[in-house]
């Protein structure tokens, strides 16, 4: 009973008693091999054996120190069998519990490099489960933040003058009424004595005589507003489509200003080519055929909300209106309704400055309309940017050249844009 008190000093632990006999050499042999065989190189799988006494004893302690190269039982009896003074034994595999197994470290890179055993199977899934794992932390790391919503009016609640509680609903409504508030964009096709080109002129000398007479913003848009509703109803000839233009500003100017250019200093400006009486007769013309419906949401209207929601300093703004101002003399860009030339105008001089495509989610809320929305408009915008200053119509090009309007004009055009993969 030698083995028996080497490996269970004070007595047999209950349960392995009756192996005692047959396993006595080779408990002896396995602590003369481990031994003998530190510092060797580590096998893979490989599981240390421990008798239950000794487990405990070891578990009462500090943790175990582990062994260069863990011994199973089978190889231990291989190397015993090596002996010269010992005799050759049966291997009688001893059931032990899971409770007494330490399962030493496997070093899966280490297999993976030597080539020389397969990782087991059970590995190659916790290996799998981790790389999984991974790949989620990497998805999760790459997410964009979204980028937050601002409320625009927060800060201006306090503020009666700006109807917070009222200005969604207003710009609701600007919405609904707004493409009832437009001319058709071909009502060209109805005047027989004048075309597209006589109009862009029209509106480019008109912008001109804004400038000159310092009238607010609003009164241009209106004005020209009120010249393409007129035109969409009603015939007129060629001589008579300054008059039109004339009287429409006056008409916009009572409407918007507080101080109002007399009639002598429009007839003054149109070079005397109109009396008094026939300005105040196309007047009383123009109101009828209009129905006095001058509360109608223009262009500049959806600019001063837009630019808001995008944050706007002096420069964009500057840029925009400059934009927008290229698109007033051209008639093709009636198709689109004020607040997409509005959003456009201010989305093109965000990319301008910027120099890549820029729109944000609080713009999209406010304005909305999504990127892809814009693009078309846009790339003509670009387009009028590009010929502002070689045309024959240059009143915008030369008014936005000055230090007054920030030389926006001078502002190199967005080309980018153009590109068909934007």
């Amino acid at each position: 009973m030698a083995g028996s008190d080497e490996n269970h000093p004070g007595g047999l632990p209950a349960g392995v008693g009756k192996f005692t006999t047959a396993t006595g050499n080779n408990r002896r042999a396995l602590s003369n091999i481990n031994r003998n065989i530190i510092g060797a190189p580590p096998y893979p799988c490989a599981v240390n054996k421990r008798g239950l006494s000794e487990k405990q004893s070891i578990c009462s302690k500090n943790p175990p120190i582990p062994v260069h190269r863990p011994i199973t039982r089978k190889f231990a009896a291989q190397l015993a069998n090596k002996q010269p003074e010992e005799t050759k034994k049966p291997d009688i595999s001893v059931p032990i519990s899971s409770e007494s197994e330490d399962c030493s470290i496997i070093d899966v890179e280490h297999y993976k490099s030597t080539g020389d055993f397969s990782v087991p199977m059970f590995v190659q899934h916790t290996e799998a489960m981790l790389e999984e794992i991974d790949r989620m932390d990497e998805v999760e790391m790459e997410d964009v933040v979204e980028e937050p919503f601002v409320d625009i009016d927060s800060c201006d609640k306090k503020n009666p003058l700006t109807i917070v509680e009222y200005i969604g609903d207003l710009y609701t409504f600007y919405k609904k009424t707004e493409r009832s508030s437009c001319a058709p964009p071909s009502y060209m096709a109805q005047q027989f004595d004048i075309n597209e080109r006589m109009r862009g002129i029209l509106i480019d000398w008109l912008i001109e005589v804004h400038y000159k007479f310092e009238l607010m913003d609003e009164t241009l848009y209106l004005t020209v507003n009120l010249i393409d509703r007129f035109l969409a109803v009603h015939s007129v000839v060629r001589k008579k489509l300054q008059l039109v233009g004339v009287t429409a500003m006056l008409l916009a100017c009572k409407y918007e200003e507080v101080s109002v250019p007399v009639v002598e200093d429009l007839i003054l400006i149109s070079d005397k080519a109109y009396s008094r009486k026939e300005v105040l007769d196309m007047e009383k013309l123009m109101v009828t055929t209009l129905q006095f419906n001058l509360s109608v949401p223009t262009p500049y209207v959806f600019m001063r909300r837009f630019l808001q929601a995008a944050q706007s300093d002096k420069k964009l703004e500057l840029l925009s209106f400059f934009i927008i101002e290229l698109c007033l003399v051209e008639y093709e860009m009636l198709k689109f309704p004020p607040s997409l030339l509005a959003a456009a105008a201010i989305y093109t001089a965000q990319c301008t400055l910027s120099g890549s495509r820029q729109w944000s989610k609080t713009n999209e809320w406010y304005a909305s309309y999504s990127e892809e929305q814009l693009l078309e408009c846009s790339r003509l915008m670009v387009n009028f940017h590009q010929n502002a200053a070689t045309g024959k119509l240059t009143g915008v090009h030369r008014k936005y050249s000055t230090s007054k309007f920030g030389y926006a004009a001078k502002t190199e055009p967005a080309n980018f844009l153009l590109d068909s993969r934007f």
